[in-house]
């Protein structure tokens, strides 16, 4: 997957790209123009970069079966799907929530005991997104994710990049991957439109594949 650092880097950017996208779908839902902008740009059937990964390849094929021959009929589909998935009341079928997911009780047990807000605060991370959704919103952590991987492309000393690496990792673990296997498990059963099945597995896919380009299991 790596042969140098400047094909590392394009590789991330490809990566923080997919996950800047697939977050904001899941929290702001897909607007009159991002569905213009995906329809127009081809995202869909074109993604930025390839994995061996055997669920980023579902999640293109995923993406690609999606109908936007009627863009009116597409737009309404999707929103449909948002709201009945996402919303932020008690109704929604696939909630983007670590809390969700992870009880109190089951954070004690997996020794998970560092909150997310911990880990954004930690590195100083103001957002007007943490004014507006909850810190373990996924959408929250994804763009903190970019965050992180904006900081280590930046960086020019190997032993830095090398921690910076390691706490990538470490918060993809802790925060995402320890609960959206599940998470994308309830949107592949509850979700009505190919669209959203393939996000689902695209944000797993993803920070699945940014841990592997790191080295790490």
């Amino acid at each position: 997957m790596m042969t140098n650092e400047k094909e590392q880097g394009n590789i991330l950017k490809a990566y923080t790209l997919l996950l800047y996208f697939s977050g904001s779908m899941i929290m702001h839902g897909p607007g009159d123009e991002c569905i213009s902008d995906f329809l127009k740009s081809g995202l869909l059937k074109r993604l930025p970069l390839s994995s061996s990964n055997p669920r980023f390849i579902h999640a293109a094929s995923l993406l690609r079966s999606q109908d936007t021959s009627d863009k009116e009929r597409c737009k309404k589909e999707l929103n449909s799907d948002f709201n009945r998935l996402f919303a932020q009341n008690s109704l929604s079928l696939a909630p983007p929530h670590k809390s969700f997911y992870e009880k109190d009780d089951y954070q004690k047990k997996n020794g998970n005991s560092e909150g997310v807000s911990g880990f954004y605060d930690s590195y100083g991370w103001q957002s007007h997104i943490r004014d507006t959704y909850n810190d373990d919103h996924l959408g929250t952590g994804l763009l903190f994710l970019n965050r992180l991987i904006e900081y280590y492309m930046q960086l020019d000393d190997d032993a830095c990049k090398r921690e910076m690496r390691s706490e990538i990792s470490r918060f993809i673990n802790k925060h995402i991957l320890s609960w959206v296997p599940q998470w994308q498990e309830d949107v592949m059963a509850q979700a009505r439109t190919q669209f959203y099945k393939g996000i689902a597995e695209l944000i797993y896919a993803c920070t699945e594949d940014i841990v592997t380009l790191h080295g790490d299991k």
